[in-house]
């Protein structure tokens, strides 16, 4: 009876450590070397923007990129038209959940959400390369603009 009781115990641990490794979409958390490297916060480092970058151990990811440029202060308290147009254009803003695939070196965005309506539900894929200086190269697929993030520490 005790060994029937431990394997209960033993069995329902496991089942607890599986539920916990998957994404809140439940998609399969990294499970790889390679994918385990790209968690942490990334600060982008290779554009005339700034951004972060984030990839949690349960397969989710968010990023948030913005323009370099002057911004003014909004006139009132609340954005005229042309004060609200300014503020988001060029703004890059989605989560989801990410997927790698080692063998075709690329990184996938899952979009959940995003500040373009028009992207939600869009998958994003990027070439990988993990380069010196604790820093990661993506390249969107079918482009050479290559896009430099720097893990933060």
């Amino acid at each position: 009876m005790r060994k029937i009781k431990s394997l209960t115990i033993f069995l329902v641990v496991i089942l607890i450590a599986q539920a916990g490794a998957r994404s809140t979409s439940g998609q399969a958390a990294p499970s790889s070397e390679e994918a385990k490297r790209f968690i942490g916060t990334w600060r982008l480092i290779s554009d005339t923007s700034t951004g972060l970058m984030y990839y949690d151990r349960l397969g989710n990811m968010a990023a948030q990129v913005m323009p370099s440029r002057a911004r003014a202060k909004y006139a009132g308290t609340q954005p005229t038209p042309d004060e609200a147009k300014e503020a988001i254009t060029g703004y890059l803003a989605y989560f989801g959940t990410y997927s790698v695939n080692e063998g075709a070196h690329t990184i996938t965005h899952h979009r959940k959400a995003n500040i373009n309506p028009g992207q939600v539900g869009d998958d994003v894929v990027r070439g990988y390369e993990f380069a010196p200086g604790d820093r990661v190269i993506l390249t969107p697929v079918g482009s050479v603009n290559q896009i430099t993030w720097e893990r933060m520490h």
